[in-house]
């Protein structure tokens, strides 16, 4: 039981430092309000239009795409630094991986996922309406 009274003194220890630091931001801070504290942006810059666009996603499916293979790549850096200790077997598993990556990669392009802007499909299958 000594692990666990451990760890809860650390816990309560961590709490309470981070209550002191907001208690002591509270207390010294300067508040002086603005128009300018209240804009959507706080870089200089004066904003055009409003927050509330539409946010192309195509940003979030990139990033996620090169997150996925970026963190493949962390993955095979250890293993070619020992991989003269390791050997066939690895070579074996490394080549398999890699299978795997380019199998996800051909997925996501023959998804059309890595252009930046996708082309309409065509909707020709659809019966047409009357009287148009």
């Amino acid at each position: 039981m000594t692990g666990f009274y451990i760890a809860l003194i650390f816990f309560v220890t961590g709490m309470f430092l981070v209550a002191v630091t907001l208690l002591f931001s509270r207390l010294l801070q300067t508040k002086k309000p603005s128009p300018d504290k209240y804009l959507t942006y706080e870089c200089g810059e004066l904003p055009q239009g409003g927050a509330w666009i539409r946010f192309n996603n195509r940003f979030y499916i990139i990033a996620l795409i090169f997150i996925i293979f970026d963190v493949e790549i962390v993955f095979m850096f250890p293993w070619a630094v020992v991989y003269g200790k390791i050997g066939l077997l690895a070579f074996v598993e490394m080549f398999i991986f890699i299978v795997v990556l380019l199998v996800g990669l051909a997925y996501v392009w023959a998804n059309g996922d890595l252009q930046w802007v996708k082309p309409r499909p065509k909707l020709e299958h659809l019966p047409k309406a009357k009287g148009k």
